[in-house]
Formats: structure tokens, C-alpha cells, sequence
């Protein structure tokens, strides 16, 4: 098996912490990829020559595949530069809001009836459409009201509703003059970027081979609803009650973007498409929402606070681990684990990649599979940020939306020398 049922790798240590010397930690950080990496390798290996039946497919550990561990590596690094964990002073006021959501939401029953929690939003009628000239592939920009706003002393609403970027939401539309079924593609984090999206989507081949309208829209503070929010504000980051108005407004927008494709294309069906941060989001729209043909997952998140909670490196310990345990209920509450699915069986897909190290297998991509009643699934020979080149990967999801119903039983033409 490539990937370690324990993920020893990503354990915090419990040791108590120690004073390093100056430099130290700049050194911990450079060498800490090769270092999990190594340990993924030769984990690899044991679980690959342990024929014992496990849960994750088995695959021969490769040098590429190690390769593969080693880009998420980098990438994790990235992410938590960008994203630094605050010190324990600093995370005193997350801890207070934390305590305070968990009276708020328990008062009203949502931390047990999580789909309490996410109120329908009112149908989207005013959406301002503009025309994008291009000589090869013209296409249009709409965007709309959001429309979002949290409950009146909601923890965490004020300063929500200062990051007034979100207030308006945007989206690429490729549209075709007839009616045709509908795919919206929400995107993973760090992205929201138009060139970015249309390329990892590889929307112009689902709009021009499959014969789609593809809609990409953006996620709160990403792209340009990220303009002017406060230095260490990110979506997602280690602000939980920011997480939870995030993901909150993220399924409110789509669930606002459906209601207008519905109107203007009443008969059309629709699927969703989803990439990590995305598939996160979509699987919640997708325990909302009647209706939806098919959603795609790809290698998606299930429980958004344990995820970031993993990933924040703190020791056993450390007061702001406490935090992040103590925001765990919160965390379920907004994770699709604590709804079922209306999407049909038929139209549920799931892919994700063996040697990933940000959104781990066995946490997050099998435990949603396993709730979402062991649809269709592939698993692809490489890290979270390897799906795009994964050969695989882009057939799962042609097949799909054939499966699903989505798109008719035409040949599929997949051309590979369009750029993007």
C-alpha cells in the first residue's frame, strides 16, 4: 500500500518542547519534506511487502511516486508559510470564539442537526453578464450579490462582515447558444484565478468535446474576493470561526448559482465538479441540494477542522492544539459527514491519489467514500497536486459524466493539443 494507514508522518510529536538554537527552525523546515518523505518511502515499502487485505489499494512503491510525495511536501511548505499558526497570545481570541460558537450552535440544535445550519438562500434573479472577446475561445464573466450574511451574534460575524471582497461573488461561464446540461466546477484552494481554474478544470474540453456549459465560480477569499482582507485571513487557515462563515457562504453562492441556471434552463440537467477545497464544498451542496445529476469529487476534504488541525504541526501540548480539539464538534458540524447525500448513487464519483500528503486517504478521502455509500472511485498513482496530469483522472471524469447521464452516449473526443 502506498499510503500508511497510520500516517506516522503527520503525527504531532508529545514530547515536551525544547529551545532551539537561532536557525534551528528555519533548518527543521528545510530539511522536514526529505525527511517525510523518506519516512513515506520506506512506510511504502513495509506496507507494500505485508500482503495483509487493507483498506487503501496496494501499490509498488516507485522513485516517481516518492517524487509525487515530495511536490506535496513542498507544497505543504508553502501553505503554512503563507498560513503561520499564531502565537498562544494571538490565538486566545480564536479560543474565545470557539468557546462561544459551541453555546451559540448547541443552543440551536445545529451541532447536531448540521443541516440546520446551512439556511437556504433566496432565489438569484440579478446577475450582471459580460462578455470576454477572445479570438480563440470567447466566453463570459457574471457575477452577483452574495446575498450572505451570519446570524446576528453569531461568533466571528463582524469581522466576517468586514471582508466586504466577499460580498460579491464571480464566476467564468462558458455557455452554449442552445441548452445543454450544466457542470459547475468549484476549485480548490489557492486558486479562484481565471487561467488556473480553466486550465486544471480542463474546461474548454469539457465545453467544446463534451458539449457542456461550464460554470467556474470563485470561493470566498480567493481571487478577487480576496482584495484587501487582512494580512494572515485565508481561506482555509487557523481562524476556525473564518472557516466556518467561509464555508457557509461558499454553499450559499452555489446554492444561489444553481438557482439561476435553474431559471434560465429549467429542463437542463446539472452536475458539480470539485477539486480538495472544492470537493469539500461540493459534497455539502450535495447533501443540500435536490436534483443535481451527478457531483464529482476529487481528492476532496471531508472534515475541513481536523484536516487543518493535522496540518498545523503543533506538539500534544502546545494550548493552541487545545483549541483546535476543543473546535472539533464545530468541525462536524460543516463537514458533509454529518448529512447524507441527495445526489443519486449513480451520479456519485469520488478520485483521489495514493501518495497524497495534504488531504490524507484514509482520513478524509475514504472516510467520505464510506459515507457516501462506496460510489465509483479511482485512485491515481500520485500526490494531491498529481490529478491533473493523471491520465486516469481525466478518463474517470469523461466516463462519468457519461455514467451520471450528465452528457449523451457520443463518442468522447479528448484532444490534447489545445492549450488552455
Amino acid at each position: 500500500m502506498a499510503v500508511s494507514d497510520r500516517d506516522d508522518a503527520d503525527t504531532p510529536p508529545t514530547s515536551p518542547p525544547r529551545r532551539q538554537p537561532p536557525g534551528a527552525a528555519a533548518l527543521g523546515a528545510a530539511i522536514g519534506p526529505f525527511a517525510r518523505t523518506g519516512s513515506y518511502y520506506a512506510q511504502s515499502w513495509r506496507d507494500y511487502l505485508d500482503r495483509r487485505p487493507r483498506e487503501l489499494p496496494v501499490a509498488r512503491p516507485t522513485i516517481s511516486l516518492a517524487a509525487h510525495a515530495f511536490r506535496d511536501e513542498i507544497v505543504l511548505l508553502g501553505l503554512r508559510a503563507r498560513r503561520p499558526v499564531s502565537d498562544v497570545h494571538a490565538f486566545d481570541r480564536i479560543n474565545g470564539e470557539v468557546v462561544a460558537a459551541l453555546d451559540f450552535y448547541g443552543r440551536r440544535g445545529w451541532l447536531e442537526d448540521t443541516e440546520g445550519f446551512f439556511s437556504p438562500p433566496p432565489p438569484l434573479t440579478d446577475v450582471t453578464v459580460k462578455q470576454v472577446k477572445s479570438r480563440r475561445h470567447p466566453h463570459e464573466r457574471i457575477s452577483f450579490d452574495s446575498g450572505y450574511t451570519p446570524d446576528p451574534g453569531e461568533p466571528g460575524a463582524q469581522r466576517w462582515s468586514a471582508y466586504t471582497a466577499n460580498d460579491r461573488e464571480y464566476a467564468l461561464m462558458l455557455r452554449h447558444e442552445e441548452p445543454r446540461p450544466w457542470l459547475v466546477c468549484i476549485h480548490g484552494a489557492e486558486m479562484g484565478r481565471a487561467a488556473l481554474d480553466l486550465t486544471l478544470f480542463r474546461a474548454w474540453h469539457l465545453h467544446d468535446d463534451l458539449g457542456l456549459n461550464v460554470v467556474l465560480p470563485v470561493l470566498p477569499m480567493h481571487g478577487p474576493r480576496a482584495r484587501g482582507l487582512p494580512k494572515g485571513s485565508v481561506f482555509p487557515g487557523e481562524d476556525v470561526m473564518d472557516n466556518v462563515h467561509a464555508a457557509a457562504q461558499a454553499v450559499w453562492d452555489i446554492r444561489r448559482l444553481l438557482s439561476w441556471i435553474r431559471s434560465q434552463q429549467p429542463e437542463s440537467p446539472i452536475g458539480l465538479n470539485s477539486i480538495s477545497l472544492g470537493g469539500y464544498v461540493a459534497s455539502l451542496v450535495a447533501s443540500l441540494e435536490d436534483d443535481l445529476t451527478c457531483a464529482i469529487l476529487g481528492v476532496p476534504v471531508a472534515d475541513l477542522i481536523e484536516l487543518l488541525g493535522r496540518h498545523a504541526g503543533l506538539r500534544a501540548d502546545d494550548p493552541r492544539r487545545k483549541t483546535m480539539t476543543l473546535a472539533e464538534p464545530i468541525g462536524r458540524m460543516v463537514s458533509p459527514l454529518s448529512m447524507d447525500p441527495r445526489v443519486p448513487m449513480s451520479g456519485r464519483f469520488i478520485y483521489g491519489g495514493i501518495a497524497d500528503r495534504l488531504v490524507q486517504p484514509r482520513q478524509q478521502v475514504v472516510r467520505l467514500w464510506e459515507h457516501w455509500g462506496k460510489p465509483e472511485i479511482v485512485w491515481y498513482q500520485g500526490g494531491h497536486t498529481g490529478f491533473f496530469e493523471a491520465r486516469p483522472v481525466q478518463r474517470f471524469i469523461d466516463d462519468a459524466l457519461m455514467q451520471s447521464g450528465l452528457i449523451g452516449g457520443a463518442p468522447i473526443v479528448r484532444r490534447t493539443d489545445r492549450p488552455a
